[in-house]
């Protein structure tokens, strides 16, 4: 007999079987490296889903990653186009059938504006989804009891300090530290 693919709609997939109830503490872990707008979300998104299931949150933010979480960026983190092979616009669907699943080529990314136009879009998307901020997501992450951290050799690299970060950061600490941190945690890097 043929096995049939699991049924996401049905509420029953997503129940919680009942040994998981009974393990310990479950832990996860992200490591932020990029600062663009499309890849903050995913980790904070996450992070906020694990945090209502009640599993310990970690966020480890390096490189560009930082931009995330730092005072003079955080709200103005940009949607780029250069690189993303997926990229299409639905909103183009209302224009002319079938241009909605069409893929942009990367390149259109070089365009004057293109960056401004792509990051004005994915904002309004996710305004009109419902889907709040980055900095609303980081608040709610630390007052979830969520964690975030700072790469230390980024921050220096970079000049920063802790007083130019979100305030909800918890601080600024090495990899290896990070790494006694998300012992025993699930390792999700974005």
């Amino acid at each position: 007999m043929e096995k049939s693919a699991p049924d996401f709609f049905d509420q029953d997939f997503w129940r919680v079987s009942e040994p998981l109830l009974h393990m310990e503490k479950r832990k996860m872990a992200f490591i932020c490296s990029k600062g663009n707008l499309d890849m903050a979300y995913p980790a904070l998104i996450m992070s906020i889903a694990a945090l209502t299931e009640k599993v310990d949150v970690n966020i480890f933010f390096t490189f560009w990653g930082l931009d995330i979480i730092t005072k003079r960026t955080m709200d103005s983190l940009k949607f780029t186009m250069q690189g993303n092979t997926a990229l299409h616009l639905p909103l183009l669907e209302k224009f002319r059938p079938g241009w909605g699943k069409r893929y942009l080529p990367p390149s259109f990314g070089n365009l004057p504006g293109a960056t401004h136009l792509a990051t004005w879009y994915m904002n309004k998307m996710l305004e009109k989804n419902g889907i709040p901020p980055v900095r609303d997501l980081l608040e709610q992450i630390v007052e979830m009891g969520g964690h975030l951290w700072g790469c230390k050799m980024t921050v220096d690299l970079m000049e920063l300090r802790q007083n130019m970060m979100f305030k909800g950061v918890s601080g600024i600490i090495t990899a290896p530290d990070f790494i006694k941190k998300s012992e025993d945690a699930q390792i999700i890097f974005i």
